[in-house]
């Protein structure tokens, strides 16, 4: 069963053309290939009443990566303190991490543990995930001091 998510995840990471990485600051981030993080969901949101898509006019740019906001609030917010609402691992899978790799994050598959934003790959992967969330963290804290710098396609 491992293999076989491992195998599809990195294929759907791989083939998803508008996901790309910038490595920015020495901080890998999974982002849109013009920078866009979050697909455009605002990180503050998260911490409010769930994740909304910020607008087009409201951006900061935090280590290379364009973040946007639904309001002017929410992006003074994430200036005064990015590291409290950019998402862990670089905005990639927090189950992949677990397992050593790099997928795709998707916005809409999130959880806030500790005061931390996670993203998963898929509803099938957040259900893996959930089920033992602290030794999925534990393994994925390991496995992203190797991985951290390296791109997803040379993770193998």
């Amino acid at each position: 069963m491992k293999s076989y998510i491992q195998a599809a995840a990195l294929g759907l990471a791989l083939a998803t053309a508008t996901v790309t990485t910038a490595l920015a600051a020495g901080v890998e981030i999974n982002a849109t290939t013009t920078g866009l993080a979050l697909r455009g969901y605002d990180p503050v949101s998260y911490f409010q009443d769930g994740p909304k898509e910020g607008l087009v006019d409201i951006v900061a740019v935090h280590e290379d990566a364009t973040y946007r906001f639904v309001s002017e609030a929410n992006k003074k917010t994430f200036v005064a303190n990015p590291a409290s609402y950019t998402p862990a691992y670089g905005g990639y899978c927090a189950y992949g991490a677990a397992l050593g790799y790099k997928f795709d994050g998707d916005p809409k598959l999130w959880k806030i543990v500790d005061e931390k934003l996670y993203l998963n790959l898929s509803p099938h992967v957040v259900g893996l995930w959930t089920k033992d969330i602290s030794g999925n963290l534990e393994k994925s804290e390991e496995h992203w001091k190797t991985i951290k710098y390296v791109a997803p396609s040379d993770l193998k």
